[in-house]
């Protein structure tokens, strides 16, 4: 393992850009480390490879929060239980790249998502849709989630 110390004012697209020496000639994988997935890492760099890009970002749809409700006037036709948020999809957080996303990203200052690998045209990003388990752990609530469907032994993420 090798710790690059990237200093705290880098942004993800400078982190990424300042390990890439580190990382060889060859496609590498790149997540932020704060979500967790049942995501098919196979067949992302499958779809990657066939695409031809230089990199491949995972959307997902999240799962809502709350409930909904479907109305007609001032009459309720029914109720949904927590549905997988607005239809919406997101960056899940799961990438692959190659190394030439290096030149992609103009240094320090830049974010991975404002990058001109994301940005540009031709677009130098493809998508793989990813419809399986995703949830972001981002505040206590979601660790308590995620913690109590490990503790369940139902972790959908659990592969082993």
């Amino acid at each position: 393992m090798t710790l690059v110390e990237t200093g705290d004012e880098t942004m993800t697209g400078g982190r990424l850009k300042r390990v890439l020496p580190y990382l060889g000639d060859e496609t590498f994988c790149l997540t932020y480390g704060d979500g967790v997935a049942d995501v098919d890492i196979g067949a992302l760099i499958a779809h990657h490879r066939e695409q031809g890009r230089l990199a491949t970002v995972t959307a997902v749809q999240p799962p809502g929060r709350f409930g909904s409700l479907e109305i007609s006037g001032d009459r309720v036709d029914s109720f949904a239980e927590k549905p997988r948020g607005d239809g919406a999809w997101i960056n899940g957080g799961f990438f692959v790249c190659e190394p030439g996303v290096g030149a992609a990203i103009a240094g320090d200052a830049t974010k991975w998502k404002r990058s001109r690998c994301a940005t540009s045209r031709p677009r130098r990003a493809d998508v793989f849709h990813h419809r399986g388990f995703w949830q972001a752990m981002d505040t206590l609530r979601e660790r308590n989630e995620l913690e109590a469907l490990w503790d369940s032994g139902r972790a959908p993420w659990c592969s082993w």
